[in-house]
């Protein structure tokens, strides 16, 4: 076997599985992503897709880097962690519904500006923060590196290419997560079909502050 195809079976495509695996399970965090893209636009949306893939792809490089002694280093600071992400959710959950209960008479719907993640580089920075503050990833990609399936103990060449290929998962479904909800925005042009998904996203966004601040 050449060095090209060690690199494609041991680390390339374990790096594909552990990237999905992680990334396409739908939760909270994913439904806030459509209900964003949704709201604002493909552009706004693809960057809070790559801000979620940079947040995999960096727990995956400490992984295969640390391993267990990382998993054991963020134990200490996931609390505070999960609790101000939580109190930053519950605020933009606010300011969402707000926005969406808010008379307007007659003025057209608010374009994306007036969304609290409206801009490109918010959103990014926004789910970046959000998915470096769930220590599950971080904990799941030191356990697959301590089983073996990141090609952790064949190199420096390995261990990149397995980081890359986590990063090439997870971005690739999150932009189709992004792409799902700009198509789904198309269909919400007027003012009460914003509305409502204003409000399904507040509701997203408070729900995903609870389970943060819930064990386990």
């Amino acid at each position: 076997m050449t060095e090209t195809q060690e690199l494609l079976t041991q680390s390339f495509l374990p790096g594909l599985w552990a990237g999905y695996a992680v990334a396409v399970p739908v939760g909270a965090l994913a439904v806030l992503l459509v209900s964003v893209t949704a709201r604002t636009s493909f552009r706004v949306g693809a960057a809070a897709a790559l801000g979620v893939g940079t947040a995999d792809g960096c727990y995956a490089l400490v992984a295969v880097a640390g391993g267990a002694a990382v998993a054991r280093a963020v134990a200490p600071v996931a609390g505070p962690l999960r609790a101000l992400a939580a109190a930053v959710l519950l605020g933009m959950a606010i300011r969402t519904a707000a926005g969406a209960l808010r008379p307007r008479e007659g003025k057209a719907a608010p374009g994306p500006e007036r969304h609290a993640l409206g801009r490109p580089l918010r959103a990014y920075l926004a789910f970046l923060g959000l998915t470096l503050a769930n220590p599950w990833t971080i904990i799941y990609f030191s356990a697959l590196v301590l089983a073996g399936g990141a090609g952790a103990g064949t190199g420096f060449a390995a261990k990149t290419v397995f980081v890359a290929a986590v990063l090439i998962a997870s971005m690739s479904w999150q932009l189709f997560l992004a792409a799902s909800g700009a198509a789904l925005g198309r269909t919400l042009t007027g003012p009460r079909g914003r509305a409502v998904t204003a409000l399904v996203s507040a509701v997203v966004v408070a729900a995903l502050a609870v389970g943060l601040l819930l064990p386990g």
